[in-house]
């Protein structure tokens, strides 16, 4: 039997996860004008960029790293715009993190106030009022594209080490973009992974109701989940799981943005302010954050899609139920990525990822942990992998997490594996745990019971079915 993790190593990864997500907490109580000079007082003149096709109407800001401060419906309606543009954290835009907490190269100035944002490229620009550059654009009616080179936000006039590319297409009521970040950082470090926004959205104060689905039956047409503030909440946002992939902000008469991303369960939101009046440049606001925790590597080119949907709820969760390929089992095949795996007290070889998740557990405590997902035990009972064990023990344990719940000794098995370096088929029958039950939405992996220099393991596919 291997030994199952101590309750001071499950409250050291609980506490990794807690500041992971502190860290993103921290970020929205500064964007809220806290403790540092708003971006209202530095003068900006826009320089637009607008498509429109009869039904939504879309800006950039040219002059703002291309990030998007216009959204609305089309004709009568234009007017009503939904994106808030308080300050230069706020918009509809790209931001990434990665380490060291904080981030200071020498000689240069950084907001302490910011400091515990460490390493943050924002589209927009930085918090001392310097824009994010614009390398190319190009506006086809109905289509936007955009490069740029982002700032980091808690420093002073420091660019990027990358570009980062939107192409932003509309389709009758919908706003497809795919979002890329080309990395060529000095510094190969390979940081621990964060919580990416993928994408920040703020919202003007009109669309101050936060709803989306939470609950364990999605896709039925289940009861709507409302998301308001509750104590346990650090910050002013809400952390929720929203099973159906989006979240939306709407109006008293019904309809506003839904924020879709089809790889995010995760997500932060809520309202700060007085809600129902305010335009693009008052304070109040909405947020919602679409989240996956990523390593950003130094070299990496990453890449993901999301959709806003302006319309009513119903019309915002049928376009998502409508297009959503669903499926009873979870499968993961490591050819080019990670796939949003990552790691507590481990490192792997780095970006590319070529075949396989090539695996350092050294740390004292080492995980390999997956993305959120959604499946139901029953349709997804046996877990098979394939991996290569190069470890110096036996034993590993297999932990998963339940919707309503979190990581725990009683949701895991042991398993036996071989620790000769060569690659075996593993079939692991979860369901002879009278735990796995339910909503099952994450896996966390112990390869060996304490890390230790030259422990290796290499994991080419994992799948959770029948």
């Amino acid at each position: 039997m291997p030994k199952v993790a101590t309750n001071e190593s499950l409250e050291r990864l609980g506490s990794l996860c807690a500041r992971t997500l502190a860290d993103v907490f921290l970020l929205f109580i500064l964007f809220c004008g806290f403790g540092a000079s708003s971006q209202t007082s530095h003068k900006h003149t826009p320089r637009m960029s607008f498509i429109d096709n009869g039904m939504v109407r879309l800006g950039v800001d040219l002059n703002l790293g291309g990030s998007i401060t216009y959204l609305s419906r089309s004709g009568a309606n234009s007017e009503l715009n939904i994106i808030n543009s308080h300050d230069w954290g706020r918009q509809a835009q790209l931001s990434y993190y990665s380490g060291p907490v904080p981030f200071q190269p020498k000689g240069v100035r950084m907001a302490k106030e910011w400091s515990g944002l460490g390493w943050n490229l924002v589209q927009s620009g930085d918090c001392f009022g310097h824009a994010s550059k614009v390398l190319q654009h190009t506006n086809e009616g109905h289509s936007l594209y955009i490069k740029c080179v982002p700032m980091q936000w808690p420093l002073e006039n420091v660019p990027g080490e990358c570009e980062c590319e939107i192409w932003l297409i509309l389709e009758g009521p919908v706003v497809k973009a795919r979002c890329r970040l080309t990395h060529h950082r000095a510094d190969q470090t390979q940081y621990p992974a964060r919580n990416q926004e993928l994408p920040v959205v703020y919202v003007n104060a009109p669309f101050y109701h936060l709803m989306t689905y939470s609950g364990d039956k999605p896709f039925t047409g289940d009861a709507l989940s409302a998301i308001r503030k509750r104590p346990e909440d650090p910050g002013f946002w809400s952390h929720f799981t929203a099973t159906e992939n989006w979240a939306a902000a709407i109006n008293d008469e019904g309809w506003g943005l839904g924020v879709w991303n089809p790889d995010t369960f995760e997500f932060n939101g809520g309202f700060f302010g007085a809600p129902g009046v305010g335009g693009p440049l008052d304070n109040p606001t909405g947020y919602i954050g679409p989240l996956r925790t990523e390593i950003i590597d130094h070299n990496i080119i990453y890449d993901y899609r999301y959709q806003f949907i302006v319309g009513t709820i119903k019309e915002i969760r049928n376009h998502v139920r409508k297009h959503t390929l669903r499926s009873k089992e979870i499968s993961f095949t490591f050819e080019n990525d990670r796939q949003g795996w990552h790691y507590f007290d481990a490192t792997d070889a780095g970006w590319p990822i070529k075949n396989e998740l090539d695996v350092f557990p050294e740390g004292r405590e080492p995980q390999i942990i997956s993305p959120v997902f959604f499946v139901r035990a029953e349709d997804a009972p046996r877990l098979k992998f394939v991996a290569a064990f190069e470890t110096g023990s036996t034993n590993a344990q297999i932990y998963w997490r339940r919707l309503d719940g979190t990581f725990s000794e009683d949701q895991s098995l042991p398993i036996e594996v071989w620790p000769d370096g060569k690659f075996h088929r593993f079939d692991i029958d979860l369901s002879t745990s009278s735990n796995y039950s339910g909503a099952i939405v994450q896996l966390r992996i112990k390869p060996l019971p304490i890390g230790h220099r030259g422990a290796r393991l290499r994991l080419k596919s994992l799948t959770l079915s029948k």
